[in-house]
């Protein structure tokens, strides 16, 4: 087919909006940790986007949307772009080239993520290796199982734009990397305050604002399906957003770091299902998920896991359940799937399968990956440089004079 312009300009803009999401990662993480951490928590996602990024176009696309290898991984037909060009292939209306774009700003932001895990106590240098070996096998293959004709491809799984791929992926990922780095020195203890809630404010906005091209771009064209993504996209974070503040003002008083946090579940939940359920689904996923990854996140607090910027609680816990949802209110008549609620058992069969793989193989794959860089470079600073700060150690830099 010949290039559709409208298609290609706004898959154009969605990569765009997408890659605004990796510093907003990093400016919501950034805000979110003390002082003497800012610059170097914002640096890891802009170090993910960077690394990534040459990743991907070297090897890593190729790895998960080259021809099937046996359903688990991409080919290496397509390694430093080889055959990926610029006119339209088969039914699509984009060039490959921009649909490989499009995808990329996926893989960074799924490792900006994962940074949440490493606040304040990881050297440079592991991160750098660690980011690099954890896209190639895990990000990778779990991109070719679900988009690139894998095996839970081949089963039939609903994940519009990314539950199982991003959310799922990075959030029980950070869990496996906690197990091996441990806690910041003085958890628990130490008051370990917010630097900046203005910033991490900020990042949350250019996150929601990046999520429609998040969510509307996986459509692939300018079309109605898009629209529909990005309505229910943002309808599914308001109302995260409030339930959130509602439970947290129960509590005491309405934070806004509360507030933006169910957004952000509300938007995690919403993204797998964004292109198969309407405006009620919408809804309800955004309530559901407020509610739970509120939970999931005081369980943690209640636990002592130092998992510091909540990507499990909010993004693991957040995805899993959006992709459980889809498999129960996806609906014929947005775009041709039923779930649960239409009498389709199976396809719920189908989303617990990927969701159970998903989980056991990003916990597996992480904890061993984690475990050998640890055990051959230090995962962690020195106790003197944790103490300082990474800002000084590991940047010579201050956010603060």
């Amino acid at each position: 087919m010949p290039i559709n312009a409208g298609d290609t300009a706004w898959i154009i803009a969605a990569s765009a909006l997408v890659m605004l999401m990796t510093p907003g990662v990093g400016f919501f993480y950034g805000g979110l940790v003390r002082r003497k951490n800012i610059i170097s928590m914002i640096a890891l996602s802009f170090i993910a986007f960077a690394l990534v990024s040459v990743q991907w176009v070297l090897y890593g696309y190729s790895l998960a949307f080259g021809p099937d290898v046996g359903g688990l991984i991409g080919g290496l037909n397509n390694i430093c772009l080889q055959g990926i060009g610029l006119e339209p292939t088969g039914s699509s209306t984009i060039p490959p080239m921009l649909f490989m774009l499009f995808q990329m700003t996926f893989a960074t932001v799924t490792l900006a993520i994962l940074t949440s895990v490493f606040a304040e106590r990881v050297k440079l240098s592991s991160f750098i290796v660690f980011g690099l070996l954890w896209t190639t096998l895990v990000y990778d293959p779990i991109a070719h199982w679900v988009w690139g004709g894998g095996w839970l491809a081949q089963l039939g799984v609903l994940d519009f734009a990314g539950g199982i791929v991003v959310h799922i992926s990075a959030g029980f990922s950070a869990l496996a990397i906690l197990l091996v780095i441990g806690k910041r020195i003085g958890f628990g203890r130490d008051l370990m305050e917010p630097s900046n809630i203005p910033v991490a404010l900020i990042g949350m906005a250019m996150l929601w604002f990046g999520w429609f091209g998040f969510n509307g771009g996986s459509a692939l064209a300018a079309n109605g399906l898009a629209v529909n993504a990005i309505v229910v996209t943002n309808t599914a974070a308001a109302a995260g957003a409030l339930v959130w503040m509602l439970l947290s003002w129960k509590d005491g008083r309405p934070a806004s770091l509360g507030i933006v946090s169910g957004a952000i579940s509300g938007l995690a939940a919403i993204t797998p299902a964004a292109g198969y359920v309407d405006i009620f689904g919408a809804l309800l996923i955004g309530i559901i998920a407020a509610t739970v990854c509120y939970i999931a996140l005081t369980f943690r607090i209640r636990n002592g896991w130092d998992e510091s910027l909540d990507a499990w609680s909010i993004h693991g816990v957040g995805g899993l359940l959006g992709v459980f949802a889809a498999g129960v209110l996806a609906t014929t008549a947005i775009n041709g799937y039923s779930g649960l609620l239409a009498g389709n058992v199976h396809q719920l069969a189908i989303q617990v399968i990927a969701i159970v793989a998903t989980v056991l193989y990003s916990l597996i794959v992480t904890f061993i990956l984690a475990k050998g860089v640890d055990m051959i470079m230090g995962l962690r600073v020195k106790e003197e440089e944790e103490y300082v700060g990474l800002d000084i150690s590991q940047h010579g830099e201050r956010a603060y004079t």
